[in-house]
């Protein structure tokens, strides 16, 4: 079972390149691995109700079956499971969540170098004395350096030491969307409930609560209430607090009233350090040789590095296939190939900007609703599909409710002089089009 859950991490790894964030989260992150009969050609995975299971065989299965046929080169089939079916089975799931305790992230499992010596001190000294050391604790880098393992081990060190600690981890995008659907459904009180009483308060990629109005409140709030409680707060973005340009100024001067730390890329034995550790905690031996070929062919990217690694491993596990020259060349190759990012779409930008101003993605397709906020989200996220994409005018008022092609010029005029006119908008779109493009 263990094997299969990196396996799984394979399989997982494909799907999010292939469907939207929403669409990965929503039905592909919450399949659970059971097992996998490679000499059969079956495996099984748990939905977590009949409904999910449904939804997965009409509009994802095809892809899973894609996705294990190329990523180990055999037909394998898909076999959709629920709780229901296995009362007589224990049930397994990977923990990723800091509450059940992913002990894939500690602070043993994370290579220091000079690239990252900085942020692991502070992070370590944080888990050390909670609250007391560094509070808040910012650390920035590019996406793939390790802020996220960095920020799940001091929850698992904090844990460790003090099993009843209440620990929250959540992505800025999260409690974004959270506070949305608190709000729609009059559920404020238990949102604040579940935030404001944490003794532990850890935030990957904080930059996505940039320009949303009632998230930054919230948030604003609810960093005041936990700091004045003596509670822990670290956060992890891709830019530095002053970078953040859609962040409100007293945000932004509660994140640099702590410490600030960053991550750069590793250099080339830090590479070669976390390519042999990460072999040693799967159970494989990596020739030095091909080590140091993976280490000069990714450079920037640990996430990359492990990827290898993992991908190694399942291919020498299922098919036998031996740890060599061909077979790393092979592996950066679709690691590489994965790692394109794929074509923005209409919707992952109507996605976007829906979350920042608060309103729902169908209505700003919609041709009813005139409000002045639902309006001016509609002509930036226009103005951005121009900008982003290939289409041209007319095929961009097809996907915005059948829009006349002046009426799309008319919004990108608008955004194009408001840009000129307020620099507060001229930064929320362009915060806007970086998160898109990272996602």
């Amino acid at each position: 079972m263990d094997e299969f859950k990196q396996t799984w991490e394979v399989i997982c790894d494909y799907c999010k390149n292939e469907i939207t964030d929403v669409a990965y989260k929503t039905w592909i992150s919450r399949i659970e691995p059971v097992s996998l009969d490679f000499e059969k050609g079956i495996a099984t995975i748990m939905a977590p109700n009949d409904f999910h299971r449904q939804t997965l065989t009409k509009f994802y299965l095809s892809l899973l079956t894609k996705a294990f046929k190329d990523v180990f080169g055999a037909d394998i089939k898909v076999n959709i499971t629920v709780p229901e079916d296995n009362d007589n089975q224990q049930q397994q799931q990977q923990e990723k969540d800091i509450e059940n305790g992913d002990y894939e992230y500690t602070f043993d499992t994370f290579i220091v170098g000079s690239s990252n010596n900085f942020a692991h001190a502070a992070a370590q000294a944080v888990a050390a004395n909670p609250a007391n050391a560094y509070n808040p604790l910012f650390i920035y880098g590019n996406s793939g350096l390790g802020k996220t393992h960095l920020l799940k081990a001091i929850g698992n060190e904090i844990k460790k030491n003090n099993e009843n600690a209440n620990i929250l981890y959540v992505r800025g995008d999260e409690f974004a969307n959270e506070i949305i659907d608190a709000i729609r459904t009059s559920k404020t009180k238990e949102f604040r409930e579940k935030y404001r009483f944490a003794d532990v308060f850890l935030v990957d990629d904080v930059q996505f609560i940039g320009g949303k109005d009632a998230t930054q409140e919230e948030f604003f709030h609810t960093f005041n209430s936990l700091y004045e409680a003596k509670s822990q707060i670290v956060l992890t973005s891709d830019r530095p607090p002053k970078e953040i340009k859609t962040l409100e100024d007293r945000i932004r001067s509660r994140f640099e009233s702590g410490l600030i730390a960053d991550i750069q890329p590793p250099d080339f034995e830090i590479r070669v350090a976390i390519i042999k550790r990460k072999a040693e905690l799967l159970g494989i031996v990596i020739p030095d040789e091909i080590c140091n070929y993976i280490a000069q062919k990714l450079k920037s990217n640990i996430r990359q590095l492990e990827g290898v690694v993992k991908k190694l491993k399942a291919k020498n596990m299922l098919s036998g296939e031996k740890i060599n020259m061909s077979s790393a060349q092979d592996t950066i190759s679709d690691i590489l190939n994965s790692d394109v990012p794929p074509q923005i779409t209409v919707e992952n930008i109507i996605e976007e900007v829906a979350r920042t101003y608060g309103v729902e993605p169908e209505d700003i397709r919609s041709l009813k609703s005139r409000k002045a906020s639902l309006s001016n989200a509609r002509h930036i996220a226009i103005y951005i599909t121009r900008n982003l994409t290939n289409l041209v005018v007319k095929q961009i008022g097809d996907e915005f409710g059948g829009r006349h092609y002046s009426t799309v010029l008319h919004s990108i005029n608008h955004v194009e002089e408001l840009m000129k006119k307020d620099l507060k908008v001229k930064e929320t779109v362009e915060d806007i089009i970086k998160n898109i493009r990272d996602r």
